[in-house]
């Protein structure tokens, strides 16, 4: 059992405060990994903070289970929290407050295999045509972010 589900065994659905770990994975072409579950919106991957590990594990724990990639080096681009980031369903359900950490890599191996158990959707896309499905908050900071990123993926 992880964390989120043992601290959800102790507060039932009130609120909690998660940090989400996520990495902008771009390629030699400048073009990025999103992801996303069946029929669900696209994202950045990233993965749930546990006990006892460090930011950088966790991202790289959860690009390799789910996307077979190894990252080699990450820089820190941003730290992310507020209202936008908070999710209280109207069915009463579990409450989350993320605080996401995002970083950035271009340093990496492999070849990108979702794990199929998951239902997980990925590919590479250009910066400038992300898909309309991509979730609003993450399109809007690759929006903000692009200069930089280009900045460190030009040789």
């Amino acid at each position: 059992m992880d964390y989120c589900e043992v601290m959800r065994e102790m507060i039932g659905n009130s609120p909690l405060i998660v940090v989400r770990p996520s990495v902008a994975i771009i390629n030699n072409k400048g073009e990025i990994i999103l992801y996303r579950y069946a029929g669900g919106t696209w994202g950045i991957p990233g993965g749930i903070l546990q006990l006892n590990e460090s930011v950088e594990e966790c991202i790289k724990r959860n690009v390799q289970e789910d996307f077979g990639l190894t990252l080699n080096s990450l820089q820190l681009f941003g730290v992310y929290s507020g209202i936008e980031l908070s999710k209280k369903p109207e069915d009463g359900g579990d409450e989350y407050h993320i605080v996401a950490l995002g970083y950035l890599c271009t340093d990496y191996e492999g070849e990108l295999t979702p794990d199929e158990n998951q239902a997980i959707e990925a590919q590479f896309f250009k910066l400038d045509q992300l898909p309309e499905e991509t979730d609003p908050f993450i399109k809007n900071k690759l929006v903000e972010l692009k200069g930089q990123f280009t900045k460190v993926i030009t040789p």
